[in-house]
Order: structure tokens, then sequence, then C-alpha cells
């Protein structure tokens, strides 16, 4: 586990802190894997509307949610601990969101004829898979840091799972001419992303508990 340097206040008082992305090489992974989500989103966007899929569109508004949040973890690097774990938990929330719309338009797309293009699909997952493949993998050092920067860790290794499942499903939709390899992998997406939510806004709230601890304990030792 990656460690941060010993904080102390200024009465002496101190904890090993996990690392919160106070490290110029882990900023300009940050900025790269910005701009790749931020590419991706446009190419899964456009894509997804071409050949009617409902799991890369999916996937596309994951890419949008996770070029902002990344920027907002950017900004809030080297910033208290408790403004680093309500970054984190908005972060949370905004998984949540996105799981909501993901599993309502999959409910709504069950009722309406069309099946996916399966070429385009699996050519645009084939190239999401390889972005987010990279990502991970470039971010895979940091992944046991803070609330702020586990959830970039986690929302990476997310996508490059839902995109070898965005895989999967144009090869189900290949040979079943059907739509309904793209709805199971868009529910499963969905699922995937209230799980790690639900991990992201656990351990905001354990740090946010935690550090009004160390306040109140130095306030005590310094009274």
């Amino acid at each position: 586990m990656i460690r941060g340097k010993k904080m102390s206040g200024d009465c002496g008082c101190g904890a090993d802190q996990k690392f919160d992305g106070t490290s110029p090489a882990y900023k300009r992974i940050l900025i790269v894997i910005i701009v790749i989500n931020l590419g991706m989103f446009f190419v899964e966007l456009f894509g997804g509307l071409a050949a009617g899929s409902m799991a890369l569109l999916a996937d596309s508004l994951d890419f949008l949610g996770d070029s902002a949040t990344y920027t907002i973890s950017l900004i809030v690097i080297g910033m208290p601990l408790a403004v680093r774990a309500k970054a984190g938990l908005f972060k949370g929330i905004s998984l949540f969101a996105i799981a909501a719309w993901v599993l309502g338009s999959t409910f709504y797309r069950v009722f309406i004829e069309g099946v996916p293009e399966a070429l385009t699909m699996g050519a645009i997952g084939v190239a999401a898979f390889a972005a987010n493949v990279i990502s991970a993998v470039l971010l895979l050092k940091y992944k046991d840091g803070d609330s702020n920067v586990r959830s970039v860790w986690l929302c990476s290794r997310n996508d490059a799972i839902g995109n070898l499942a965005v895989i999967l499903a144009a090869s189900g939709i290949a040979a079943t001419d059907a739509a309904w390899p793209d709805l199971l992998v868009a529910g499963i997406m969905g699922s995937l992303f209230i799980h790690s939510a639900t991990k992201i806004v656990q351990q905001s709230w354990k740090e946010l508990s935690e550090e009004k601890q160390r306040q109140n304990t130095a306030s005590d030792n310094c009274s």
C-alpha cells in the first residue's frame, strides 16, 4: 500500500495517511486519462447512436462522467482530507445516477424493437477496451490510495470490464440477431456501477468520520 508522508498538526498530533495523489507523476497520468476518456465519450456517443446500441450509449455516458470526476480528482489533490473525501462522495453519488440512467434506459429499450448493429458496436467496444486497459494499467500502483484516488482506479477498472462485456454482447448479437445480449450487458454494467458507487461512498464516509475524530482528538490534546 502506498503511503504518504506523516502529517502532523501544530501540537505534533499525526498519523500515516493513504496516498492522496500529491505526486507530479500521478497528476500527469490523470491528465492523460482525462483526455482519453473525453475522446472516447464522443466516439462511443456517435457510435452508439449509429449502431442503435444501449450498451455503447451507456458506456459513453460513463466516459463523460469519468472525465468530469477525474477533473475533480485532479483539482482537489493536495487539499485537506475532508475535501478529498467529499469529492469521493460526490463521485460515488454520480455513479449511482449513471447506474439509474443505464438501468432505466435498458428497461425502456426492452419494449422497443430494434437490433443493434453488431460490427460497429464490436469495433468501438475494442477501441474503448484498449483505452481503459491503458488507463487501468497506468493507475494500478495507486489503487489503494484515499477515496479520491481509489475512485479513479475503480472507474477505470469498471470501464475495462464494461468494454469487454460490450464486445461479448456484439458477438452475441451477431450470433443471435437479437437485442437481448446488448440489453443484458447494459443491465450488468448498471449493476457494476452501483457496486462501485457503494464502495466509494462507504470509504468516503469512513474518511470523513476519521478526519472529524482526528480533529476532535487534536483539539482535546492541545487544550
